[in-house]
């Protein structure tokens, strides 16, 4: 049986970590990898579209970041019981234009016993923003531990 940590039902610190890892996965832009942290038959509804399956979050992923060039992704924990998790992030990308995007979302988490989430529901809105008003300027791939969160970056 598939299995990843942490379980639930989560603490404010497992919850955390599961946000942290959540984030450093989409950081690594890698959909085959990502969709592990998924059940088989995972539903999701991101925007106005509708993921059922891996096979599906993996298509889905692999166009996003096919368009999302440069992304870049913090997340931050809003809420949690014992098998669910709510957080609030914000994404910079562009486009192959050049036309730089933050994107800003909610999503809502929910997992099975084996630590695999079932649910995901993601709103999300882009705010266009020249190349200059960046915030997120690490290397592709993992955010370091000293960049600044959402709060701190008062967003």
């Amino acid at each position: 049986m598939e299995q990843r940590q942490p379980l639930p039902p989560f603490t404010r610190e497992t919850a955390i970590q599961k946000v942290r890892l959540a984030e450093d996965g989409w950081n690594g832009r890698n959909p085959e990898a990502v969709s592990k942290a998924y059940t088989v038959n995972t539903k999701w509804r991101n925007r106005a579209t509708f993921v059922n399956g891996r096979d599906e979050v993996v298509a889905f992923l692999a166009d996003k970041w096919a368009k999302e060039l440069d992304y870049r992704l913090v997340k931050e924990l809003w809420a949690f019981t014992d098998n669910r998790i709510a957080v609030r992030y914000a994404y910079e990308y562009h486009h192959a234009d050049g036309n730089w995007f933050r994107a800003y979302g909610n999503e809502n988490w929910e997992f099975d016993e084996n630590g695999l989430m079932t649910n995901r529901h993601a709103s999300i809105n882009d705010l266009p923003i020249k190349e200059s008003e960046r915030l997120f300027h690490w290397p592709l791939g993992r955010r370091p531990d000293d960049t600044s969160s959402l709060s701190e970056l008062g967003l």
